[in-house]
């Protein structure tokens, strides 16, 4: 097992590629920890954990809160002792399909507080109990294929991935002296709710999967394996890196050739997932 016995925190980790993550972890040795901001989901993300054989506890966090921060960490290290590995999930885009002359300043704080100030501080917060502990550890941020992709649609969105990005160097730079590993995971589409919005549009779900040269979404187990080797000894000498998990979609700016429309029963299975 290449986690046995590591405490991994996963900040917005009780559901689609959080708790994807969460689940590989487990089937690694580790013990994990979930955070999320609705008791409901939480608990069954734990009882998903346990079902696979593995221990388990939820953490209601609001990332863009620093007394949440806080209080998961020292949650964290009463139950388990300490924290070896800190995965910033925890996202939002709730200003999907709003022009840039239109954000408020009341949406753009909203997303930024989640999206960048959280991964921030949660990050800072997680590598300050690292320290203390005084053997490393790993900080895993979630960015996305579109911190490149200028979609105007998104535009908060988007440049809070970008965001990211430059986050990961500078903190894997930071942290080095302390035996930190810090590296990104950029995904593109991903079978989670976001994924289902999206494609409750049709159109748009062709659009994207016809610049996804593979043809089809991802899977938040595809998600967890990445986070496995990010998370472990096999990629130790990787730092401060994005990480591209998107069957192509970031470089894919034109229809795929032999692209075919998707079918009506493809598109209802996407939609059931």
């Amino acid at each position: 097992m290449k986690l046995k016995d590591k405490v991994a925190v996963i900040a917005g980790g009780t559901k689609g590629i959080g708790l994807g993550i969460a689940l590989e972890f487990v089937r690694e040795g580790a013990k994990v920890v979930i955070g999320g901001t609705t008791d409901e989901t939480g608990q069954a993300g734990v009882r998903e954990i346990e079902a696979v054989g593995g221990e388990g506890l939820f953490v209601n966090c609001d990332v863009s809160s620093l007394a949440d921060l806080d209080g998961m960490i020292e949650r964290v290290v009463q139950r388990f002792g300490r924290v070896d590995i800190y995965v910033a999930n925890a996202g939002i885009n709730d200003a999907n399909k709003t022009h840039f002359l239109d954000i408020t300043p009341d949406q753009y704080d909203r997303i930024m507080g989640v999206n960048l100030r959280g991964m921030f501080f949660g990050g800072q917060r997680a590598a300050r109990q690292m320290i203390r502990q005084g053997d490393g550890g790993v900080i895993i941020n979630m960015s996305s294929v579109n911190a490149h992709l200028a979609l105007d649609s998104q535009v908060v969105y988007t440049t809070s991935k970008g965001g990211i990005q430059q986050l990961t160097k500078v903190q894997a730079i930071a942290l080095a002296p302390h035996n930190i590993k810090v590296n990104a995971m950029a995904p593109g589409p991903i079978e989670t709710e976001l994924m289902r919005r999206v494609g409750s549009d049709k159109q748009l779900m062709n659009t994207i999967l016809s610049r996804t040269p593979q043809g089809r979404v991802g899977t938040p187990m595809e998600c967890g394996r990445l986070a496995v080797f990010l998370a472990s000894e096999d990629s130790d000498f990787i730092f401060g890196q994005s990480i591209y998990i998107d069957g192509g979609r970031g470089f894919q700016a034109l229809p795929t050739p032999g692209y075919k429309t998707v079918t009506d029963e493809d598109y209802e299975r996407l939609l059931s997932l």
